[in-house]
């Protein structure tokens, strides 16, 4: 039988938390979501995940450090579904053309599934971002999962909530 540890068995854990925020979303977006991690988590297993649950989004980064500024690549995760982005993705290469956005510093994929994380334009885009990281992710040990940021006020994260409140908005 496993055992459970003591951070699992606390309500109030990084775990428990993050779960919590993800089922907020639709069940078709929080498998997205889940699968995606798991598949990020085996391909950065030293990164820090960086949780911010903030008004538009919720984002979920895997930095080599506890420094926001260190991210490599996070899950941006809303009501209409679920993207990989790259934190310095407009200087990273893009021969394939993948990369989504026009800012100066962002870029990102949309992600149909979990399997979009192991095309090989999209791998190959994630091995660019780790290995053109300002910092290294460490060579060992086990990354733990931080709650950077909860905002209080929020979108909706149901397409449903989401079109009853636009549908309410309307009629005033």
């Amino acid at each position: 039988m496993k055992q459970l540890r003591s951070e699992d068995r606390d309500a109030s854990s990084p775990t428990r938390q993050l779960a919590g925020f993800i089922a907020k979303y639709e069940p078709a977006v929080g498998k997205l979501v889940r699968a995606a991690r798991a598949k990020l988590r085996k391909r950065m297993p030293t990164a820090i995940e960086q949780v911010y649950d903030n008004y538009n989004f919720l984002a979920i980064g895997y930095c080599a450090t506890e420094r926001t500024s260190d991210c490599i690549v996070s899950l941006a995760v809303s009501a209409k579904g679920v993207a990989l982005s790259f934190y310095y993705g407009a200087s990273l290469p893009d021969p394939d053309g993948i990369l989504l956005g026009s800012g100066n510093q962002n870029r990102f994929v949309r992600l149909a599934s979990a399997a979009t994380l192991d095309e090989p334009a999209v791998a190959r885009a994630i091995g660019a971002a780790i290995a053109k990281a300002k910092t290294p992710l460490p060579s060992k040990g086990r990354g733990v999962t931080m709650i950077k940021s909860v905002s209080v006020k929020q979108r909706p994260r149901r397409a449903a909530e989401r079109a009853s409140k636009t549908a309410s908005k309307r009629a005033l």
